[in-house]
């Protein structure tokens, strides 16, 4: 499995990011070829102090290959260009494969 983690700063219009995110983002991720699942919040807290992001995303792909191949298709290059439409704080992007915590392998 692997995973994209987009984390999101806090942003100039935070009622604005939430709506459209939800009515008009979210719908174009969905689209992405692969996807096998996807989950947001944006109830951002930290352990000791304030949280430094607003919102967080998780999307889970087979394998780096095919969250390659998503991110390179029109529908990724849309998801991709529209998060200028919301994301007025910026945003932090990584992947990685996941590994189970609980036994190890």
């Amino acid at each position: 499995m692997h995973r994209l983690l987009v984390l999101y700063p806090e942003p100039t219009d935070p009622d604005h990011f939430r709506d459209y995110y939800v009515t008009k983002h979210l719908p174009l991720v969905r689209e992405m070829p692969g996807l096998l699942a996807c989950r947001y919040s944006f109830d951002v807290t930290a352990s000791r102090g304030e949280s430094p992001y607003f919102a967080v995303f998780e999307a889970d792909f087979a394998d780096d290959a095919a969250l390659a191949a998503a991110q390179a298709s029109p529908q990724g290059q849309r998801a991709s260009a529209d998060v200028a439409n919301y994301a007025t704080g910026g945003v932090v992007v990584i992947d990685y494969p996941t590994q189970d915590g609980i036994d190890g392998q």
